[in-house]
């Protein structure tokens, strides 16, 4: 695939994340799909293998949320095999918490147009004041 179709794929992704849907972007994951959060935080590590995320990650992540995950993005850029997504998160935690956070997806791509590893830069400290550490996630 190339730089626009895969932006297009991305796109397509967010659109539907906007409305709490994730089923195109959970879709658009490679089997050897893996998650990456960098740095030294409790929600920081690599997740490798789609069905890694979804269970050791996003169940974790997802079971102290309370309302639907919406997540809206502001920009994309694209060049060779990887996506660029700047977006914003929005969702009531089981607290009752707002989790707003910001976010950059640095996303590359495989040569069939699935996603093969996503980067994700955050507002760490929002990320560990909001979320729960007992819940975080293992890697």
């Amino acid at each position: 695939m190339n730089a626009q179709t895969n932006k297009q794929t991305m796109q397509a992704a967010f659109a539907a994340l906007a409305e709490g849907d994730s089923r195109p972007f959970l879709a658009a994951m490679a089997d050897d799909f893996a998650w990456v959060m960098p740095g030294k935080g409790v929600w920081s590590g690599r997740w490798q293998g789609k069905q890694a995320v979804l269970v050791d990650l996003f169940q974790p992540l997802f079971a102290q949320f309370a309302t639907p995950y919406k997540n809206r993005a502001s920009s994309f850029i694209a060049d060779g095999d990887t996506v660029v997504v700047e977006c914003h998160g929005e969702v009531k935690t089981v607290r009752g918490d707002d989790y707003d956070n910001h976010y950059c997806y640095v996303i590359r791509f495989d040569a069939a147009g699935q996603m093969r590893e996503l980067t994700e830069y955050m507002d760490t400290a929002l990320c560990e004041r909001v979320l729960t550490v007992a819940e975080a996630p293992s890697r």
